[in-house]
């Protein structure tokens, strides 16, 4: 017999279903600013108590949130033992979120690395800007530590290897309907890559468009319903037009279909110097495309079972002419660079199909499966035009293909009126094949060799694991643990060896990583939990064989088979707050951090021939990183129609490698966002000020670049602090027509973010080149039906 799963709008109810460093400083300013605001937004909540309930709706809203990634199924967030942020579609619509860059504007301890476009086809190895949206930094750490999902399907890795790379930036925010950010690790639940956190994507589904349609006379849904959008985002001149159809064949069967199609040129940024030589710090020209599809279709037999045929794809092609790479005048050298081209070419294509099963009197009460295929492809083309000597012609691929299986079940066991568990348990399986390829011409190098940079890899991981969520009066005591295995075997030397001159090797490993949440419910408006986590993350072929050995390059990448997996301990106190004046979550956290994996680390070498640089991938010893968040909202009541609102979000990291005691440099400055709304039944009106602190000397783990080792050294760029405001305004014209205005840097502020510029010399006559956008406007319709 089959029941349906409730999600519980009762917190206070059981489930009625189934050597360290010596801190970094602030800046005195900004330590003062952040101290005050979270002991003012602490201490204003008890003094509300008694105010009369006129918000009461709000305080129900953010109670009522419900996630998915904590657990794996719905759950209040209330319940949470976790700093999660929940992003839903009205409010990627209003912030005018066009790509992963765009949702972490205002996020407390998070950033998108997105630099210039000034990379190299040929020659020295220069990938800067080459991967567009890197991929996501949580809590300082960035990259692979991340781990992406769509619909629980992992999304594509980074990778970057000389002038090559490859972003995370692989899926159409059009198709999304939510997006809940995790902080902190993720590897019970999710596995190797969710080091740092989580970031998952879910999409809509047919219920979700059918919901808001009007209904009919006789009061029922419609069988048919949609969107339309048409959007102009003024940072990049691009054009996004957008379109959502679904609807009810019978009670059984529901699809959906939305599309997207996105036409842009550059980034903008606010350089000035518009020559075309490497002095060049305005945008290199370039033409993006990016089209996207996601279909839907639904099986719901009964109430009590549901099943989801998905099929998605997405292509992102662009074209870039590399004017900061030409050589300027006069051209002294036969090698002189006169231009370089470079063109990408992505797809990712998901099929997926998942299932739910609500039992009773039964073993189990719930039953999810999900099997999925992925396929991606990236390309890297590229040409360099010399003053007289043959243009040189590189040609680069990754593809990442391969399938998924999770199967999870859950049992509600209830002891009596104050006591209850709700155990779940688990089993994961991934075997994804890993290949890369470098082809191309060059025909001053007789030796030139199409090759692969590591052998086609299998990269397979099977896991269980076991959760129990355990409700006793105010307290909810999550523990649970997961068991994994990975393996990398190398499926062919061909390609690879030779040229290379060691054969790659196979490596396997496992890991057990446990964690330990608890929440406990002061009373009805304060929450107060803490949570205890490992994470871990297994090195992939890329980094334990890759390697690079050329006779006209004097440098040398050497494998390194035997890498250890990253490892962590965290830990983190939080406090949530839901009045009805304001809410909050704030949050403390430590991590220590053990094996972390140093990507092409340089061993010695200096670059010439005779002495080449040596680099290798390797693991370092041991790092701290440490911080807090404070995130939410004051609701200052109505005046006349308008309801006013303030959002807000603090956050601060610092971290040190324990070895030397050093500051690591991965480690973002802090950011404080504060907020002014202005909403009616028509008109939502809101102002963001952010506050992004300096990256001074003192919070690098040096002032100089590594290179060159000895005087004189170049010093690193400091980025200074910068005041930024931004605007947004939608009116609902009607029922159905929606319109959207949103300005960003409405002040015009030349600045800079850290994650875009590390590593970039502090007397480079091009650091303009690495500034955010100036003043950039955004509009947007939106057609409902």
């Amino acid at each position: 017999m089959l029941v349906t799963r409730q999600v519980l709008h009762n917190s206070n109810q059981l489930p009625l279903s189934s050597k360290s460093r010596k801190p970094i400083t602030l800046k005195p300013i900004t330590r003062a600013l952040q101290s005050a605001f979270v002991l003012a937004t602490i201490c204003l909540a008890p003094a509300i108590q008694a105010q009369n309930k006129q918000n009461d709706a709000a305080s129900i809203d953010h109670k009522q949130t419900v996630v998915i990634s904590a657990t794996r199924y719905e759950t209040l967030l209330e319940n949470v033992p976790l700093s999660i942020d929940v992003i839903g579609r009205e409010e990627l619509d209003r912030n005018g979120v066009a790509d992963i860059r765009d949702i972490a504007r205002n996020l407390a301890n998070i950033e998108v690395k997105r630099a210039p476009a000034r990379f190299t086809i040929t020659g020295v190895g220069n990938a800067t800007g080459r991967d567009a949206n890197a991929g996501f930094s949580i809590r300082g750490q960035d990259g692979n530590r991340v781990l992406m999902v769509i619909d629980g399907v992992r999304l594509p890795r980074s990778y970057v290897n000389g002038s090559n790379a490859f972003g995370r930036d692989s899926l159409a925010m059009d198709l999304v309907k939510q997006v809940e950010i995790t902080r902190g690790p993720a590897s019970v639940l999710y596995g190797s890559d969710g080091l740092a956190g989580l970031v998952n994507f879910i999409t809509m589904n047919p219920d979700d468009v059918l919901r808001q349609a009007s209904p009919r006379k006789d009061g029922a849904q419609q069988d048919y319903a949609g969107t339309l959008g048409l959007s102009w985002n003024g940072d990049d001149h691009s054009r996004v037009l957008n379109g959502t159809m679904a609807g009810r064949i019978n009670p059984e069967w529901t699809w959906l279909l939305t599309a997207n199609t996105t036409q842009g040129s550059e980034l903008r940024n606010q350089g000035s110097n518009n020559v075309a030589n490497i002095d060049r710090t305005t945008p290199n020209p370039e033409s993006y495309h990016s089209q996207a599809a996601l279909f839907k279709l639904a099986y719901r037999p009964n109430s009590l079972q549901q099943h989801s045929l998905t099929a998605e794809w997405v292509h992102k092609t662009s074209e870039i002419e590399l004017l900061s790479s030409r050589a300027k005048l006069p051209l002294t050298s036969a090698s002189a660079v006169t231009g370089e081209h470079a063109n990408k070419d992505f797809q990712r294509q998901r099929l997926q199909w998942t299932s739910r099963y609500q039992l009773v009197d039964s073993v189990v009460d719930h039953i999810q499966t999900n099997l999925s295929f992925q396929d991606s492809d990236a390309q890297d083309n590229g040409v360099t035009h010399r003053n007289t000597l043959a243009d040189r012609v590189r040609l680069v691929s990754y593809q990442e293909r391969g399938w998924q299986a999770n199967l999870m079940v859950d049992k509600l066991i209830k002891h009596d009126a104050q006591w209850a568990q709700r155990w779940s348990m688990g089993f994961d399986y991934a075997n994804l094949k890993v290949s890369n390829f470098f082809n191309g011409v060059d025909p001053s190098n007789a030796d030139f060799v199409p090759r692969k940079y590591f052998p086609d890899t299998r990269d397979s991981s099977k896991a269980v694991f076991l959760q129990d969520e355990i409700f006793a009066g105010k307290w909810i005591i999550t523990p649970g643990i997961r068991f994994d295995h990975f393996d990398l075997d190398v499926l062919t030397q061909a390609g690879f060896a030779p040229p290379a001159k060691t054969p790659a090797k196979s490596l396997s490993g496992s890991a057990t990583v446990p964690k330990l949440g608890m929440v406990y419910k002061l009373d009805r408006d304060w929450n107060l939990y803490v949570n205890g986590a490992g994470g871990f993350r297994a090195p992939n072929a890329q980094q334990i064989n890759g390697v690079f050995d050329s006779s006209t390059v004097p440098a040398v990448l050497l494998s390194n088979p035997d890498l250890r997996p990253e490892k962590s301990r965290n830990i983190e106190v939080g406090l949530r707050a839901f009045y009805d004046f304001i809410n909050f979550d704030l949050a403390a956290f430590r991590g220590q951090y053990r094996d972390l994996i140093y990507d092409k680390k340089p061993l010695g070498g200096k670059g010439v021939a005779g002495d080449p640089a040596i680099f290798q991938t390797v693991n370092i010893d041991k790092a701290i990183i440490k911080g807090y968040e404070l995130r939410g909202t004051a609701q200052w009541g109505r005046i006349a129609a308008f309801e006013i609102s303030s959002p807000f979000a603090v956050g601060h990291t610092q971290g040190w490698d324990e070895t030397t005691h050093l500051p690591l440099n991965s480690i973002n400055p802090n950011k404080v966002v504060m907020g002014l709304r202005v909403k009616s039944a028509d008109l939502d009106l809101q102002l963001n000020a952010r506050h992004l602190s300096a990256k001074t000397e003192a919070d690098m783990n040096s002032p100089y670049l590594s290179k060159p080792a000895t005087p004189p050294r170049i010093k690193q760029f400091a980025v200074p602090a910068a005041n930024v405001l931004d605007m947004q305004l939608s009116y609902r014209v009607n029922a159905q027509l929606l319109a959207r205005v949103s300005i960003e840097n409405l002040g015009n502020k030349k600045y800079w973010n850290w994650a875009d510029v590390q590593g970039l010399a502090a007397n480079s006559v091009v650091v303009d080149a690495y500034t955010q956008s100036g003043r950039a406007a955004h509009a947007s319709l939106n057609w409902r039906f």
